[in-house]
């Protein structure tokens, strides 16, 4: 299941704290492994149920969101240098991967293949479980808040860098699709 993950998502290798790296996978070899979701599967079903006619997939907008938001620190690093806005990368890194790690119980395979809305995700959407998820694989608050401020469920809270960044990124895919 761990090669899977990796094979599915390269960027955890850029995580360089190695106890943060295993973690990440561990959480998302559990979330596969809840509906046995196939690579091709997660790499063909659509990020997002909110909007018809969805072009961008799920694993796709995910290694999109974390390339936007590694790009986007760097960018501030060479502007204003690291201490004008200091972000955690490795936190930035993994609350990346993990901010929609949520959807594999909230979506559900049908008979026919196609995805829908699980019973579990009619109750608790993606940031909830996440969150949920994380905790139980000991990731530290810091990627949880990412995580549960990304979407809706974040609006007023008061966001970390790494979680601002994350979260314009994510809006960025999910804006223009809807």
């Amino acid at each position: 299941m761990k090669q899977q993950v990796l094979e599915l998502l390269p960027e955890i290798n850029q995580i360089k704290n190695s106890e943060l790296r295993d973690k990440v996978t561990a959480c998302w070899a559990e979330a596969v492994a809840y509906r046995n979701w196939t690579n091709a599967e997660l790499s063909s079903i659509p990020f997002t149920l909110l909007a018809d006619n969805v072009q961008i997939h799920f694993i796709e907008h995910v290694r999109t969101c974390c390339k936007m938001a590694i790009a986007c620190d760097q960018v501030l690093d060479e502007a204003y240098g690291p201490r004008k806005t200091p972000v955690n990368r490795d936190f930035l890194i993994a609350g990346s991967l993990l901010a929609d790690v949520g959807k594999l119980f909230e979506f559900e395979k049908t008979a026919d293949g196609s995805v829908v809305k699980s019973d579990y995700g009619k109750h608790i959407r993606h940031p909830f479980s996440g969150v949920g998820l994380a905790f139980k694989h000991g990731l530290p608050s810091e990627i949880m808040h990412i995580i549960a401020t990304h979407s809706k469920e974040g609006a007023g809270e008061k966001r970390s860098p790494e979680s601002i960044i994350f979260h314009h990124v994510d809006f960025i895919d999910f804006e223009l699709v809807k």
